[in-house]
């Protein structure tokens, strides 16, 4: 079976609460080696639960930050709480974070402050950084250039942009992760940009329980599903399906510098 890797998924939210060991298990039974949890949420709650997730689960790990909706809920003293969960083994990543313009949840100024300072415990703490961009590309790109960036970069999860802004992250050494989006039938510039990218440059993920791909398009989505985006890659830059699983979990291995318990063969 080729390796698997889902990099961007919520397991921690209400929606698995009832079934998450059978979603777990299909995720397994897909060819799962691994699924990033990431717990970036409106408080420090959701980044503990991905946490504790990852340490009882050995192919799942975890990314702590604050979701750029709720960038102006941040208190001073969730920054040392945050720095400390971000140095725990099992945590991989920091965010996810960014710019959301879509929705403007929170003002664009804290937005852009909660990012700035996400970036920056990046820095600290040697993982990479998670970007949640909506709408709002050119200014995230603009914090991007302007930050010293950690070495251990970071990836643009659930790209939405255009061919230009796809240049703009990939001249940074970032990643573009792809989701089920990939699949819907309104999606060709996201294609595109799919079938542009280095594949080095590619990681997969579902953004689960969001945006589940076809033929699952409005269900609760789950890591298993990430099949289906993988299958929509491998279309759109004509190379097999185990050509795409493989070098999209390897990309996600050497992004989030996963154990050796996560590597094919």
């Amino acid at each position: 079976m080729v390796p698997i890797i889902d990099s961007h998924c919520h397991l921690d939210f209400q929606d698995f609460a009832q079934d998450l060991p059978a979603v777990l298990e299909r995720a397994r039974q897909a060819g799962l080696q691994a699924m990033i949890c990431i717990g970036s949420g409106a408080d420090l709650a959701t980044a503990h639960r991905a946490a504790d997730l990852a340490t009882r689960e050995p192919d799942v790990f975890a990314a702590i930050g604050i979701h750029p909706h709720d960038a102006a809920k941040i208190e001073d003293d969730w920054w040392p709480a945050l720095d400390k969960l971000a140095q725990c083994p099992r945590v991989v990543g920091v965010g996810e974070t960014g710019l959301d313009y879509f929705y403007d949840h929170s003002p664009r100024d804290k937005q852009a402050q909660a990012f700035r300072q996400f970036l920056a415990l990046s820095r600290s703490v040697g993982r990479p950084f998670i970007c949640h961009v909506r709408d709002a590309h050119q200014d995230a790109l603009a914090i991007l250039r302007a930050e010293a960036l950690s070495e251990a970069g970071g990836v643009v999860h659930c790209f939405s942009g255009n061919l230009d802004d796809a240049r703009g992250y990939l001249d940074l050494g970032l990643d573009l992760s792809f989701s089920g989006i990939l699949t819907f039938k309104n999606a060709d510039e996201i294609r595109r940009v799919a079938a542009f990218a280095p594949l080095h440059s590619i990681l997969v993920e579902t953004d689960a329980p969001y945006l589940a791909p076809l033929p699952f398009r409005g269900k609760r989505n789950e890591p298993s599903f990430v099949v289906k985006t993988l299958e929509a890659l491998a279309l759109v830059r004509g190379i097999p399906f185990s050509q795409a699983a493989e070098a999209t979990a390897e990309n996600a291995r050497r992004r989030f510098a996963l154990s050796e318990s996560c590597r094919s063969g």
